[in-house]
């Protein structure tokens, strides 16, 4: 079982900046494809941005050009950086890494965009 532990979210006004980290409990997390989530009230989650093992990324068309996704495979962590931050991004923002068969989510993190 491979734990996940999400940080960074929080309460900014339109335009703002946040930095999500995911840090994963695996020695093989280099080896995993991850991913990262939203879900806002009332709608079904939806996949935002995604890195590989060999570091391609792939983002939504919501928040490219906004967001990048990034990985530290030493620090067995994943981050998001979200720019320019609007009332829309507000959700919970979960990380998910998988290989093969195997998926793990972590418990999520809430970002809120608001004057």
């Amino acid at each position: 079982q491979v734990q996940l532990v999400e940080s960074g979210g929080g309460l900014v006004e339109p335009g703002g900046s946040l930095r999500l980290s995911c840090t994963a409990s695996s020695s093989f997390f280099s080896l995993y494809d991850i991913e990262w989530h939203r879900q806002a009230p009332g709608k079904e989650r939806e996949l935002v941005a995604r890195i590989i093992s060999g570091g391609s990324t792939t983002y939504s068309d919501s928040v490219k050009g906004r967001f990048t996704i990034s990985r530290d495979n030493a620090k067995r962590t994943v981050y998001l950086q979200m720019n320019h931050l609007e009332s829309q991004d507000t959700a919970v923002y979960y990380c998910n890494i998988h290989r093969a068969s195997l998926t793990y989510w972590g418990q999520g993190t809430q970002v809120t965009v608001s004057s």
